[in-house]
């Protein structure tokens, strides 16, 4: 099931080092019509430094990074959600340490 979550830097960074994270909450759409898809997504942003869009079995249980299609991230406070791919994951990080 795809699910959208909020992460904090603290759970990007452990994502990177191959840990796992439970995050706090997972966001789903109403529908897989693509304008409930986009607002699941905005309020997982809302609820994190990063949003990720995830393929979990339990949207309540861990989240390793191999499960993670992508992350989002508002890079200039337009509230539009930039994309990148989880091999970009240092990146991201950098982005959201350089931000606070």
């Amino acid at each position: 099931m795809r699910v959208y979550l909020g992460l904090d830097v603290d759970e990007l960074v452990a994502l990177a080092r191959g840990e796992q994270v439970t995050p706090s909450e997972a966001f789903v759409a109403a529908s897989t019509d693509e304008e409930d898809e986009l607002a699941a997504l905005e309020e997982a942003a809302e609820h994190g430094a990063v949003a990720a869009a995830a393929e979990l079995d339990d949207p309540d249980g861990p989240v390793r990074l191999v499960d993670i299609a992508s992350l989002h991230l508002d890079l200039d406070d337009s509230g539009d959600l930039a994309w990148f791919a989880t091999q970009e994951i240092a990146a991201v990080i950098e982005l959201v340490e350089g931000s606070g």
